[in-house]
């Protein structure tokens, strides 16, 4: 017998899986919204999908429908969600846009923020947290705590309702 990757070929260490509502219709709109390829459905009860794995450049994550009484569901029945994905992208105007363009809903428009990204958020119609970044500036982790505590200080001075720069 071959010898057997511990982790299969194209997969990281650390792979996102979504549950869903309608996981065919995700699968649509990821296609549309960040160009995920598919890469493997498996059906499930009347052609659900019991597991699809998609990729978006070079991450791999999982999806699969909602199971009724099994205790992970999705953001839409628990009527929220308790992570974002961060998806880092070329050029973050045209992903948000394409994303909208698909049915995401806006939460952040893109802004360039302390941290060094050009960074905007969206929700997908299926209740998950998408963060569309674009690095523009690399900064020391000390370089990002002197950012972020200068936007501290003009959030407690009422200047700023965001992470942006000035």
């Amino acid at each position: 017998m071959p010898d057997v990757k511990p982790i299969p070929e194209g997969f990281h260490t650390l792979t996102p899986t979504l549950v869903i509502k309608d996981a065919d219709k995700a699968m649509k709109f990821y296609r549309e919204a960040f160009g995920a390829e598919d890469l493997m459905r498996i059906a499930g009860p009347s052609d659900s999908v019991l597991h699809a794995e998609m990729k978006i450049g070079n991450s791999i994550f999982m999806l699969g429908e909602e199971w009724p009484g099994h205790p992970v569901q999705s953001p839409i029945t628990v009527k929220g969600t308790t992570c974002t994905l961060n998806l880092y992208v070329s050029d973050v105007d045209a992903a948000h846009k394409r994303a909208l363009a698909a049915g995401a809903r806006e939460i952040m428009p893109p802004t360039d923020m302390f941290w060094g990204d050009r960074f905007s958020s969206v929700t997908d119609p299926y209740g998950h947290s998408w963060s569309l970044a674009t690095h523009i500036k690399d900064m020391t982790p000390e370089e990002c705590q002197k950012a972020c505590d200068a936007w501290m200080a003009e959030m407690a001075r009422g200047d700023a309702d965001s992470g942006e720069t000035k």
